[in-house]
This record gives structure tokens, C-alpha cells and sequence, in this order.
């Protein structure tokens, strides 16, 4: 493992050019995966905002006992799927139409907006099979008159959100796949530059694995060192994008490091892709 270390690491002073190119190259098609993580991430953080904001509202009939409403609220908070759940008032109601509907304020009377129960819902249980099962519940009492949740906006967001998912899930494992070949292909570049060397390894005895070796490790730290360089131009774009256009979010410290060590198993499959296709020409 040593020697097959030493081996990996002289052949980058052999050839500098070639190392450098094939880093290039590596941390390139890395950034353009980079660049897709980056806005599949804001993609779901903004989707997971939007979401937040699913909410349930429970208009209570006129004339209701304030007890009852309350002992009601206190129900619901008990499920399991509920975050928070508020009492609106007749008074409250009143005061939040005229602040936010203020150019309609002269229309709005006392008495006019009935009080509401209203229900937040906690991450993970926000499907719209879910909300309406919830929706289901709170219609059992008696003194619920209506309820509303936006049935048709929670369905919508919900195959929103499994487009995205599925569209990202393939999109990623193309960028991945595309990479492996990339890398494969700046691997095979050094494979064939040291063709000789390795047919004379293969006349002394040298055996496949010890011959591998080297190109394996060699395609490891070069897929490592082209995810720095992509991570460092994926943080430059972000910054400049924040500055310039909108304020995004970036990859986490775990999503950065596990990253890199996609970075360096892409180049490790790349490298083993390209030996094993044409290590038998060349040896």
C-alpha cells in the first residue's frame, strides 16, 4: 500500500500538466453537480417555507360557549400531528381583517367575522391525505359551522414537492454518472501516458491489483482535490449571487464534507471504470 501510495503521488511530478488537467476537468464537472445540489437545496428549503404555512381553520357557529371552544383547542393539540393550535376571536378576527384588507376597513362590522380555531400542523404530517384526516376530526364537533384548509393548494404543493423530489433524485444520478465518465476518461489519459511502464511491471510479475493500485489512489486524490476546487467555486458563486440577485442558502458543514467524499469516490469509480475497461490493451 505504500509503494502503491508512492507510485500514486510521483505521478503527478511526472506529469503536472496532465494532473492538472484532469483536476480541472474533475472539479468542473463536480461544480456543475455542485451547482444543481445548490439549487435542489433551495429548491426544497423554499418548498419546506411554503409548506410551513399549510394551516387549518375551524370557523366556530355563532352563539358557542367559550369553554367549550377552549376544551376544544386543548383536544386538539393532542394529536400527534398538530404543531400549535390557536383560538381566534370574533374581536381578533375583526382586527386582523382590518389590518390586513385596511382600503376594505369601513366594511368590516362587529360581529361581522366569526370566531375560528386555527391549526398548524407539524413537519411530516402535512400530506394532503393527512390534513384532511385532521380536517375530518375537527368537523366532529358540533359547534365547528366550516372548515377550510385549501384542499386543492395542499394537493398541488404536495406533487410539487414529489416532482422535485424525483426530478432531482435522476437529474443527480445523471450529473454522477456523467462525472464517472469524465473522470474515467482524465484516468485513462494517464493510464495510456504510462503504458510502457506498465508492460514492463507486467513482464517482471507485477499483478493486476498491484498495477491498479496507483491509478486507484491517484484517481481518489484527484477526485478529492476536484471537489475542494468545485466547493470553493460553488461558494464563490453563492456569494456573489447573494450580493447580486437573492440571498440563497449553502451547503451545511455535513453536506460540504460528504461532498468531498462524493468528490473523492467519483474519482476512485472513475479511476476503477477506466482501468478495468483498458488496463488489458495497454498490459
Amino acid at each position: 500500500m505504500r509503494l502503491a501510495l508512492r507510485e500514486a503521488l510521483l505521478s503527478f511530478r511526472r506529469a503536472p500538466m496532465l494532473s492538472a488537467l484532469s483536476i480541472t476537468t474533475i472539479a468542473f464537472s463536480l461544480f456543475a453537480f455542485d451547482l444543481f445540489g445548490l439549487v435542489a437545496l433551495n429548491l426544497r428549503s423554499a418548498l419546506r417555507q411554503v409548506e410551513s404555512r399549510v394551516e387549518i381553520r375551524a370557523f366556530v357557529a355563532e352563539g358557542t360557549r367559550a369553554d367549550a371552544a377552549s376544551a376544544a383547542v386543548g383536544d386538539v393539540q393532542s394529536f400527534p400531528e398538530v404543531e400549535r393550535v390557536t383560538l381566534v376571536s370574533e374581536a381578533e378576527a375583526l382586527e386582523r381583517a382590518r389590518q390586513e384588507l385596511g382600503e376594505f376597513e369601513d366594511v368590516f362590522d362587529a360581529g361581522i367575522l366569526p370566531a375560528s380555531i386555527e391549526v398548524r400542523l407539524r413537519e411530516g404530517f402535512r400530506t394532503p391525505d393527512q390534513v384532511r384526516e385532521v380536517a375530518e376530526r375537527l368537523s366532529k364537533y358540533d359547534f365547528i359551522d366550516d372548515i377550510r384548509y385549501g384542499e386543492e393548494w395542499v394537493e398541488k404543493l404536495y406533487r410539487l414537492r414529489t416532482i422535485a423530489t424525483f426530478v432531482g433524485l435522476a437529474l443527480g444520478t445523471t450529473f454522477a454518472l456523467v462525472s464517472i465518465i469524465i473522470i474515467g476518461s482524465t484516468i485513462r489519459m494517464a493510464v495510456l501516458a504510462r503504458a510502457p511502464e506498465i508492460q514492463v511491471m507486467r513482464l517482471v510479475g507485477a499483478t493486476r491489483g498491484f498495477i491498479r493500485a496507483p491509478f486507484l489512489i491517484e484517481g481518489l486524490v484527484k477526485g478529492l482535490l476536484g471537489g475542494i476546487i468545485a466547493l470553493g467555486l460553488s461558494f464563490v458563486t453563492y456569494a456573489t449571487l447573494g450580493r447580486l440577485v437573492i440571498q440563497a442558502e449553502f451547503f451545511s458543514v455535513g453536506h460540504s464534507l460528504l461532498g468531498l467524499l462524493a468528490g473523492a469516490l467519483i474519482g476512485f469509480l472513475g479511476s476503477a471504470y477506466s482501468v478495468d475497461r483498458h488496463l488489458r490493451r495497454v498490459a
